[in-house]
């Protein structure tokens, strides 16, 4: 049995105790937060046998084997490195650090200590995305043209007035680092490395320090295209987070709440026969922007840990996803474009 343990009770530590609970071998052991108002019921309502309001006096429980990020995105990081030099192997809520030097440190410090350590991109686990990317790793695409991520969600007033912590600019809580780094992370992981990132942000409908509105153009290593446009100033409600993968053979659109469905799969002239089948095949889609996918990563982390591989989602895979948000903003202050592979030029290391 895997004891997890998880820091922070707010919205998302929900959904990953629920997760904890369905996974097989998993046991939700302890959790912590420092508004108690929060943390009793919610042990109580999800069966841990422990309550802390103290992260390091948990930490310190040798029974605990994973420790679950889900606290303010400023606390991601420390918290990590702290939890991982108990020894804890650890799942980083996304963002997983709010600069590359802290995410740099946090892959040190998990080879230092030889634990395992993933962030929650919960999306590659979604049946169209794995799809999408076993036609990729086939080759069915060809060479790629381009692809983009259009994340259109609403995100008002109200939901940045629930914490004090929201929308702020020393959590970095603008939409692209909290609502869309998903699906950007989806675009590079199917589209592959970004060579440069040319951004632009703003502020339009709601009393907050960063962006709600934000878009970018990137260029991938192998000289294909990426655009982003992500948004949380949609109204009066979600229409959904897209992929849109376009290549010299092929063309597939994924959409639905949190790009989970697959809308137009295209690899022949004669498509309309495949498309129609691998539509109507779909299981049932989730509802929640949240998506199914904290229950496999979850199981996959347990895997990880028991065979002793590593995580489906990596700790530089994280990294990557901030590294071109991190851009998107620098290259929207500035008016130029960031080249991601001349550290020299940029400052990103220092965030």
């Amino acid at each position: 049995m895997i004891n997890f343990a998880i820091a922070g009770c707010g919205r998302v530590a929900a959904v990953h105790a629920e997760a904890i609970r369905q996974a097989q071998g998993a046991r939700l052991l302890a959790v912590c937060d420092i508004n108690e108002e929060c943390l009793y019921p919610f042990a109580q309502n999800y069966g841990a046998e422990s309550a802390f309001t103290d992260f390091r006096a948990m930490i310190n429980d040798p029974a605990i084997d994973v420790v679950n990020i889900c606290t303010p995105n400023a606390l991601h990081a420390e918290m990590a490195i702290q939890a991982m030099e108990k020894g804890k192997h650890v799942m980083i809520e996304k963002p997983m650090a709010l600069s590359v030097s802290d995410a740099d440190r946090i892959i040190e410090t998990a080879k230092k200590h030889h634990v395992k350590a993933a962030v929650v991109h919960q999306n590659r686990f979604n049946e169209a995305v794995q799809t999408t990317r076993k036609a990729l790793e086939e080759g069915k695409f060809g060479k790629m043209a381009y692809g983009t991520a259009n994340i259109r969600w609403r995100r008002g007033q109200e939901y940045y007035e629930q914490d004090s912590w929201r929308g702020t600019t020393a959590m970095k809580d603008g939409v692209l680092m909290n609502q869309c780094i998903h699906t950007i992370d989806l675009l590079i992981w199917l589209m592959g490395p970004v060579k440069s990132v040319m951004g632009k942000t703003a502020t339009r409908m709601v009393d907050i320090e960063m962006e709600d509105v934000g878009t970018a153009l990137l260029e991938f290593q192998d000289g294909s295209i990426g655009v982003v446009e992500g948004t949380g100033a949609i109204y009066p409600a979600d229409l959904g987070a897209s992929l849109n993968l376009f290549g010299e053979n092929g063309t597939v659109c994924i959409g639905g709440n949190a790009a989970n469905q697959i809308e137009k799969w295209r690899f022949s002239t004669s498509f309309h026969e495949e498309e129609s089948k691998m539509v109507s095949d779909q299981s049932n889609l989730p509802d929640s922007v949240y998506g199914e996918g904290h229950k496999t990563i979850v199981t996959d982390f347990i895997r990880a840990i028991q065979t002793d591989t590593a995580p489906y989602v990596s700790l530089q895979d994280g990294k990557a996803a901030i590294q071109v948000i991190l851009a998107i903003y620098e290259s929207s202050k500035t008016g130029k474009a960031v080249d991601l592979q001349d550290t020299k030029k940029n400052t990103l290391l220092s965030g």
